[in-house]
């Protein structure tokens, strides 16, 4: 019995270093902080999460990467992650024109706090910002499609009428 679990840690620990060749890591600095970062079209978070420590494991390679804040031109670029290192990329984003009023507001709720808030199919932000008392979505009136996508579970996908100088709340 030992010499069957001291060839299967030996198998183990030899295959290690071939895993871990095969990814790397992915850091991403963007301003603002709340910007979406997207790899392969698959939603990581916002740009805030990837600080001093927090990286992404990614297999190594070319990747598509989006970097999407609905107020700043979206940024879409091919990325190559080297085996066994990590990569670190650095954007300030394009602020756009500032849209005129009448606004309605939008709130969001869901448990993952980080969950991606999508309308009419564009990503707009995470639902933390859209969620407590002082924060919300200003959008023009109109009726929107209104997606929201935690890490893990089902996404919420609703229809709403925004009202100027109204509140619609999503959950």
């Amino acid at each position: 019995m030992k010499t069957v679990l001291a060839l299967s840690s030996s198998l183990l620990f030899a295959l290690l270093p071939l895993a871990a060749q095969q990814t790397g890591t992915l850091k991403v600095k963007v301003s603002p902080g709340r910007t979406g970062v997207f790899v392969d079209g698959k939603y990581l978070g916002p740009a805030s999460n990837f600080g001093m420590a927090r990286t992404y494991t990614v297999a190594a390679g070319e990747h598509d990467l989006k970097l999407a804040e609905p107020r700043y031109q979206e940024v879409v670029t091919k990325i190559t992650v080297p085996s066994g290192k990590r990569l670190v990329v650095s954007q300030q984003m394009t602020a756009l024109p500032v849209p005129k009023p009448p606004f309605g507001t939008l709130k969001t709720h869901s448990a993952d706090k980080y969950a991606a808030v999508y309308i009419n199919g564009k990503y707009y932000g995470h639902n933390d910002e859209f969620d407590n008392f002082a924060q919300g979505l200003l959008l023009p009136p109109g009726t929107y499609e209104v997606r929201i996508e935690p890490a893990s579970g089902s996404a919420v996908v609703k229809s709403v009428t925004v009202e100027a100088d109204k509140t619609v709340v999503v959950q």
